[in-house]
């Protein structure tokens, strides 16, 4: 019942962060779209009112006119009707931060720890997430506060730089699948906490003077509209390490650390594309390009290697019952119909090997997840030797000939 409980838990969690992300992922896109659509006031009462841009847009049957004030309106009344973008960022992180709880801190034992590069507590394994989620934000800060926010090129490099660390020492650290998990919560936490703690403070504040009739500081606004714009590309690089999980062969690789940061840099690129878009002037082209030759790089890399699949002539021929002993093993005590390793209360996708003709029926996905990737068991937590893996490889090839 507690596997039961969890998976349901899981469940819910999970679904309330996957419709809260593509609120704030949506209201984030929608904005940097019409800032970067605006276009000059065309009535000169609405520059002297201080509107700085407007678009006219069509969309559900209607028009819609949207103005921007960069200070507020210097004539009129701020409306009491006032729309803040911040409940999607905050609950996005909290459910995101129960769900990394739920699976990633609550099974650190088979999805956190590998006993191979640090053996560690469960209570240290957690630890060491949640330093590097509350840390990355604490730097990151430090830097945007630093003489270096003045260079936003320079700053994207350092940034660029420590979050390459970072991914590499979770890699030395982590099992490949919570390294990757660490990475993107660690991205997560920067990004919400740039709303908690400038992007909606700097907004409030501009409000209360402009409400109070006081002269309204651009500062706050320059330091949030900087925070934001970082939050845009950090935006699809998080989406692409949430979805890692389900991809062995990215978080399994020998330099996944590597692939980790490929594929980051591929998504900021196509971010960078597409808010180029929405800008005047022609649209770097050349930015979704070069993440197309990052990731077809990417795939490249990930590709299983020939001495991988070669066929060993000299073998001795390997019966299935030698292969179904291993996998009754060091398998069925996740993939079955009932589960007996704790934390498990279904089969992982619904694979079981229960009988002969299920383990046949699947025995290229336990090829490529055991002797390819190495990723099964998950976390090893069964103990296969090299020796298995390779019998359970001869015997996939025999039978491929």
């Amino acid at each position: 019942m507690e596997a039961y409980f969890f998976d349901v838990l899981n469940f819910l969690v999970r679904s309330l962060h996957i419709i809260t992300g593509i609120a704030w992922i949506g209201a984030s896109f929608y904005f940097v779209m019409l800032d970067n659509s605006l276009s000059k006031p065309k009535k000169s009462s609405d520059t002297e009112n201080g509107v700085f841009g407007e678009l006219w847009a069509v969309h559900g049957g209607g028009f819609y006119h949207s103005q921007k004030y960069m200070l507020g309106p210097k004539n009129d009344q701020l409306d009491d009707n006032l729309h803040w973008s911040k409940w999607e960022a905050y609950t996005t992180w909290i459910s995101g931060f129960f769900l990394m709880a739920i699976v990633y801190w609550y099974g650190a034992d088979i999805y956190l720890i590998d006993a191979s590069k640090v053996d560690m507590t469960q209570g240290t394994a957690i630890a060491v997430s949640l330093s590097f989620m509350f840390g990355g934000y604490i730097i990151y800060d430090i830097l945007c506060k630093s003489a270096l926010a003045k260079n936003d090129l320079l700053l994207g490099i350092v940034i660029f730089i420590l979050v390459s660390i970072a991914a590499y020492a979770l890699t030395q650290i982590f099992t490949g699948r919570g390294a990757f998990m660490t990475f993107g919560a660690m991205l997560g936490t920067i990004m919400a906490a740039s709303v908690l703690f400038v992007i909606i403070p700097g907004q409030k504040q501009m409000v209360e003077r402009l409400r109070a009739g006081q002269e309204v500081d651009a500062a706050p606004g320059i330091a949030g509209k900087q925070r934001s714009v970082h939050n845009t590309y950090f935006t699809l690089p998080v989406i692409f390490v949430m979805i890692s999980n389900h991809y062995a062969m990215t978080y399994s690789h020998e330099y996944n650390w590597l692939i980790l940061i490929a594929i980051s840099m591929a998504g900021a690129l196509i971010r960078i594309f597409f808010v180029s878009r929405h800008s005047p002037g022609k649209p770097l082209t050349g930015a979704l390009i070069a993440a197309i030759a990052i990731m077809i790089g990417v795939i490249w890399a990930m590709a299983p290697k020939t001495e991988n699949v070669t066929l060993d002539t000299s073998a001795p021929l390997v019966e299935f019952s030698q292969v179904a002993t291993i996998i009754e093993q060091r398998c069925t005590t996740c993939h079955a119909q009932k589960p007996t390793q704790l934390g498990f209360a279904a089969a992982p996708k619904g694979y079981m090997y229960d009988t002969p003709q299920q383990i046949k029926a699947q025995m290229p996905q336990i090829y490529q997840q055991a002797v390819v990737l190495k990723a099964m068991p998950i976390g090893n937590l069964t103990g296969m030797t090299d020796e298995e893996r390779q019998l359970v490889s001869t015997w996939y090839q025999q039978n491929q000939h």
